[in-house]
């Protein structure tokens, strides 16, 4: 049984909460006021919830075909259909230049239009988004005629793109690739297999652009010497690329998706960007991704919270701990009353909502520093996003998960069959803590990568911001309750902060022991500014749905907040037992 109902009131909320108006004020964006944000939500939302849900589950049972005598693979019935609506509804390219065709929506819409094609249909909705990042680099880093060739049909959809990055030798260390490009007049022949690439090969779509990482001849090793290259399916002039499906992965989860091997054997293929300097357009594309892959997390969470919620409410097993709230026309009462189902609901719900707005901020500042004309704002808001965005991605995806696998233990047996879904779920999130850079590297990320960067300017840019809005409220007494556990986190955070960067200067490994329970710190802190931020929207207003935000705020400060206690304990002891053992010990 699939339960789902777009969170439109979520999405007004957090519009208000964050200050739409700014973000629409910006030149771009004029054309996309709140009645028209307002009706496109409706829109958007009945088209995912009639469209995409119903080929949901069916996309799950019936999964991929792969043909090796033509390395052709064939999607679940009704998605090639699903896929001609969405070109007919312009559903694709929200977001994209208007220039070549997008929409030129801020960036804070495509956030809700993504999580709503996630929860209602995670493997036909990654086709898009991988296509997303594609256009991204392309954009970024591409010649314009590269641009004027292929933008136009990746940006509407008629085409849709990959990137091919894995190969069998080598995952998170592309350091060690050896797919070749060998120059060809005004192209390059590239020769090499890539694994594990999502929507490599469909029937969907006319034309599949490849973003494939290779080296050139004069390359020099390692990382400094990988270059990016477009290889379409079919070349501009119509000509079949010799690159082909060798095979699908037999996966977990995400069963209408086909993870393909791609063999390329001197398939035409054009430079982007500079030769050697490959992973800075490639991460143009990742960072992006990233925000995408996060909202997976919320996505799920959200659609299993949704059906846990359902059962609960009519599940009957057993009667109230409290007589008062036995209900006398029945032998047993629903499980809603009971505390331990309440405490699981009240985690997820506590939870997936600061996610959002977590989300949501992110979203807010891409638009701001895109599109600002005050040029210090957009700096100051380009920063926090670059200090953020590991965070986004993997504290998001993991407690995703965890919400989640929460929702169907609340269903009991009945969560671990096909029945309700979520079991399916479960299934398709769990890779999302995986690709894109597993949790663990994006840890790696914030703690080698960002938190040093010129001397620690992002993680100040972030300490101003939040000590800037404690100060604007602190002479609120309503906000009190809320502001002091914020300012309490934070205080973790700053020494936890300058105690890792101490010690990381002495030795390395203890910033590979903690780096993921530090990442799991910072997303608490800005959870838990999340909830201040929503909190103070929400008092003074009149009405139930803001009475429970305070109310749920309450729950997450004063029953999942003091997990940050752990977190500080095991940053604390870092790798002192953790690198013990000998190898054989294990």
């Amino acid at each position: 049984m699939q339960i789902y109902k777009a969170p439109i009131r979520e999405y007004e909320f957090l519009l208000d909460v964050f200050g739409y108006d700014e973000v629409m004020a910006l030149e771009p964006y004029e054309a996309y006021d709140r009645e028209v944000v307002s009706d496109m939500l409706e829109q958007g939302a009945n088209f995912f919830t009639n469209e995409f849900l119903p080929l949901n589950k069916v996309g799950d049972q019936e999964g991929v075909t792969y043909d090796p005598k033509t390395y052709e693979v064939k999607t679940p019935t009704g998605f090639k259909e699903l896929y001609q609506k969405c070109l007919e509804q312009q559903m694709f390219g929200l977001v994209q230049n208007p220039e070549y065709g997008g929409g030129g929506a801020p960036e804070m819409l495509g956030v809700i239009f993504s999580e709503m094609g996630t929860s209602t249909n995670k493997s036909f909705s990654m086709c898009p988004g991988l296509t997303r990042g594609l256009i991204e680099s392309l954009e970024a880093h591409g010649t314009q005629e590269l641009k004027d060739a292929y933008l136009p049909k990746l940006v509407t959809g008629e085409w849709t793109g990959t990137m091919c990055l894995t190969e069998p030798q080598c995952g998170t260390d592309l350091g060690l690739i050896k797919t070749k490009a060998v120059p060809e007049g005004d192209h390059y022949l590239l020769t090499g297999t890539k694994i594990w690439i999502t929507f490599g090969e469909h029937d969907m779509a006319e034309n599949i652009v490849h973003l494939v990482l290779a080296r050139l001849p004069d390359a020099p090793e390692g990382i400094k010497g990988i270059s990016l290259f477009i290889v379409p399916k079919f070349t501009l002039d119509g000509e079949r690329n010799p690159v082909n499906c060798g095979g699908l992965e037999h996966k977990m989860g995400i069963h209408a998706s086909p993870t393909c091997v791609i063999n390329m054997e001197n398939a035409k293929g054009w430079l982007v960007g500079t030769p050697h300097k490959g992973m800075r357009a490639m991460f143009t594309m990742m960072n992006n991704e990233r925000l995408g892959v996060g909202l997976e997390g919320v996505s799920l969470g959200e659609i299993s919270y949704q059906t846990a919620l359902s059962y609960a409410k009519d599940r009957r097993q057993m009667r109230s701990l409290d007589p008062a709230k036995q209900d006398p026309n029945a032998k047993a009462d629903c499980i809603l009353v009971h505390p331990d189902i309440r405490r699981q609901l009240l985690n997820i719900k506590s939870t997936n909502e600061p996610m959002r707005a977590f989300a949501y901020w992110v979203a807010q500042m891409i638009d701001i520093s895109r599109h600002h004309p005050d040029e210090s704002k957009r700096e100051g808001c380009d920063k926090l996003v670059q200090l953020l965005t590991p965070i986004v991605k993997s504290y998001l995806t993991e407690r995703g998960c965890q919400n989640t696998d929460s929702a169907m233990q609340i269903l009991g047996g009945s969560g671990y069959t096909q029945d309700w879904c979520i079991e399916q779920y479960f299934r398709d999130l769990r890779i999302a803590m995986i690709y894109e850079g597993t949790n663990h590297i994006q840890a790696l990320d914030l703690v080698g990568r960002k938190l040093p960067r010129n001397g620690g300017e992002l993680y100040m840019a972030f300490n101003e911001h939040l000590s800037q809005f404690i100060r604007e409220n602190k002479e609120d007494e309503a906000m009190k309750e809320f502001l002091e556990p914020l300012k309490a986190t934070s205080k973790k955070l700053m020494n936890a902060t300058m105690n890792l960067g101490a010690k990381a200067m002495e030795d390395r490994e203890e910033a590979g022991a903690v780096a993921s329970n530090y990442l799991n710190l910072f997303a608490f802190t800005i959870m838990s500014y999340m909830w201040c931020r929503m909190v103070k929207h929400s008092l003074g207003q009149e009405g139930k749905y803001f009475k429970t935000k305070i109310k749920t705020a309450r729950y997450f400060f004063n029953n999942v907040l003091p997990e940050v206690e752990t977190l500080v304990a095991r940053i604390d002891i870092g790798k002192k037992y953790m690198m013990d053992l000998e190898d054989d010990e294990f």
